[in-house]
């Protein structure tokens, strides 16, 4: 995975997007990190509104999106002005 170019995209423009039912990792281990992950991001999100990178592909292409977290649900992340990304679509944090 670490091969696929991940185009960049605006946060606003992430409410278009189509986004699959079938979860992007396959390996237990990385689902579960990739939840620790989002936990420490929307805690250092809502203290220090720090902005991460979130690498997470829709129906069509690898994206990657540079923003704050402002929740963790258990479907979803939301970020600022309401946009969700699923959780079930996100490759890695950082």
């Amino acid at each position: 995975m670490m091969n696929v170019a991940f185009k960049p995209i605006e946060k606003e423009d992430i409410e278009g997007l189509i986004f699959p039912a079938n979860d992007v990792l396959t390996d237990p281990h990385e689902i579960s990190q990739r939840k620790r992950d989002l936990e420490k991001a929307m805690a250092i999100g809502n203290i220090d509104q720090t902005k991460i990178e979130i690498f997470f592909e829709d129906d069509k292409e690898t994206l990657v999106t540079n923003t704050t977290v402002w929740a963790v649900t258990p479907v979803h992340i939301v970020l600022k002005k309401g946009v969700t990304i699923p959780i079930h679509r996100i490759h890695r944090i950082i």
